[in-house]
């Protein structure tokens, strides 16, 4: 399995760490060359590819040292290897930076860029964007939004620090507000706080909904901010965390956020071609906590604002 290093001979390079894979310990292993191992174990990168890989040096030792393509299979080391993506596709929308001290740093993400590499895309990714900008290796992500939503994303900037701020998280402390545009329904009694048990859907690993039996695992305070014609702007505070969580209570209620392309019907599957003009309408506006390690209160606001359809 895959595995972030912590191997400080192993460096980051353009903004990307290295992963790490442990090779097992059999004597009696099937490959005489550490490249075949790549290949059936990493199948995603065709064999030829991590020649490529390996020839440029982008594969490493332990000691931080290259590994060519006639390197030999031996067993028990970790390897460590850099992701790249031939054809990465460009998100044309920058983020900002809000704040920036020695613990925080709080990003403003536009929509379309995902806060992690993954899938399709290294580079055009939130975490190796500011890591190339700002040259701190030790950034990593407290939480996540999703790739298509807007909006503040923190991160720690010393690993001493990480866990202490993932446990706000993970303990629900941290109060944060989102802002979305969907359709106005005036029959619709708001605020209201919606509540429904979300599971992953049998053969679509990207969506989520609705299950009919079961204890109700996810919270949402909905409340109506303003109307214009027939569409409205929801304040939207998320009692509880589960993927896609906004989008699908906005869906249950009628009301699917403008943009959504997986909600109530699949307009594009994750893999296809964006269509930038028609962002998802999800903002993750404001954010409030007590700092773990200063005991400051601390609040953020997103600078960005909602494009109503149609605009």
């Amino acid at each position: 399995m895959s595995r972030p290093p912590k191997n400080p001979l192993i460096p980051t390079r353009h903004g990307v760490s290295a992963s790490c894979i442990a090779l097992p310990y059999d004597k009696a292993a099937p490959w005489p060359l550490l490249i075949d191992f790549l290949a059936e174990r990493l199948g995603a990168v065709a064999r030829d590819d991590w020649a490529r890989r390996m020839a440029r040096g982008d594969v490493l030792d332990e000691a931080g040292q290259a590994l060519a393509p006639d390197a030999p299979w031996r067993p028990g080391i970790r390897v460590y290897y850099y992701r790249a993506l031939d054809n990465e596709p460009v998100v044309p929308f920058d983020e900002a930076v809000l704040y920036q001290d020695e613990h925080l740093l709080v990003a403003d993400k536009p929509h379309f860029l995902p806060v992690t590499p993954g899938g399709r895309y290294v580079q055009q990714s939130l975490l190796v964007r500011l890591k190339k900008r700002l040259g701190i290796d030790t950034l990593s992500p407290i939480h996540r939004i999703d790739r298509e939503t807007a909006g503040l994303v923190v991160f720690s900037l010393r690993p001493q620090d990480r866990d202490a701020y993932q446990a706000l998280f993970r303990e629900r402390t941290v109060h944060k507000v989102y802002e979305a545009v969907a359709a106005h329904d005036p029959s619709l009694v708001l605020p209201q706080v919606w509540r429904s048990r979300i599971v992953e859907e049998e053969g679509a690993f990207f969506r989520m909904h609705e299950a009919v039996d079961g204890e109700a695992n996810s919270e949402t305070l909905i409340d109506r901010l303003e109307i214009r014609g027939a569409w409205a702007r929801y304040r939207l505070e998320p009692l509880t965390g589960k993927r896609h969580q906004l989008r699908v209570h906005m869906n249950a209620l009628g009301l699917p956020i403008a943009g959504d392309q997986f909600y109530p019907q699949v307009q594009r599957g994750p893999d296809e071609a964006e269509d930038f003009t028609n962002p998802l309408r999800l903002l993750a506006q404001a954010i409030r906590f007590t700092d773990p390690v200063t005991g400051a209160a601390r609040r953020f606001e997103s600078q960005q604002t909602l494009v109503w359809p149609g605009a």
